[in-house]
């Protein structure tokens, strides 16, 4: 893989990056500091990832996250919003989202290389369509030691590519619903987002899907050219080798 191409990078990287970049979501102390606030878990994950837009109106965050069902984006936002401002849940996202770098990365042997490398491709990503992840790649860091810069590098690599993804199902025909129905976990992962049934069937959709995923690949891997085919490489391994070093506090 001494040759990787950015598009092979980016699909890659993309296991670590969906583990590494989400894992602070799940992490007990995120959900205790949702409750310390006043909020549920749900209500503390919409309005975390979405506050970074501001206090725009629910189906503006529905649009960005693009894979939650509208009506469970709009009663996370509004029960978010009863509480504090979707801004300052944000910062409280991000927040959590540091303390789970210090916590679990800051050890990491490779630490500087890996946020080096991550960086450059996070400054280097277009955000044109990507509202989200341009919002987030805005915010102030509440922490800037390594590990915590190395989680929200993560998190914005996950950001990145899901706004990439969302670009590629669109543009190969397919919904936001029906991206999830023709994906792994199917009709499991459209109730965890909010969704209701009937469902599509999926057999007509995953020639479309398969198509998307390599487009997503396309779209997420125009920010790896800012690396050298040795450094994407690099990136990737050590991406994979963070995940190993945290594994043990993995939700599953």
């Amino acid at each position: 893989m001494t040759r990787v191409t950015p598009e092979q990078a980016a699909a890659a990287a993309k296991q670590a990056v969906l583990v590494l970049g989400g894992a602070f979501s799940d992490d007990p102390k995120t959900m205790r500091r949702a409750r310390q606030i006043g909020l549920t878990g749900w209500a503390f994950y919409v309005a975390g990832r979405g506050g970074a837009l501001g206090d725009v109106r629910a189906d503006t965050v529905a649009a960005a996250l693009g894979f939650i069902a509208p009506e469970a984006v709009q009663d996370g936002w509004d029960a978010a919003r009863k509480v504090a401002p979707p801004e300052q849940i944000a910062a409280d996202n991000l927040d959590e989202c540091c303390r789970w770098g210090r916590e679990h990365l800051e050890s990491f042997y490779a630490l500087p290389k890996l946020v080096e490398l991550a960086e450059r491709v996070v400054v280097a990503a277009e955000t044109a369509g990507m509202p989200l992840f341009a919002a987030w790649r805005a915010m102030p860091l509440p922490d800037d030691s390594p590990g915590a810069r190395a989680a929200v590098l993560a998190h914005l690599l996950r950001e990145h590519r899901g706004a990439a993804h969302l670009l590629a199902i669109r543009a190969s025909g397919l919904t936001p619903l029906e991206a999830i129905i023709s994906g792994p976990d199917g009709e499991a992962e459209a109730t965890a987002f909010g969704w209701q049934p009937p469902f599509p069937p999926f057999e007509p959709l995953v020639r479309r899907r398969s198509w998307a995923e390599a487009l997503t690949d396309r779209i997420a891997g125009e920010a790896f050219k800012s690396l050298s085919p040795a450094e994407r490489t690099e990136l990737v391994n050590l991406l994979d080798a963070a995940v190993q070093s945290v594994k043990e506090v993995l939700p599953g």
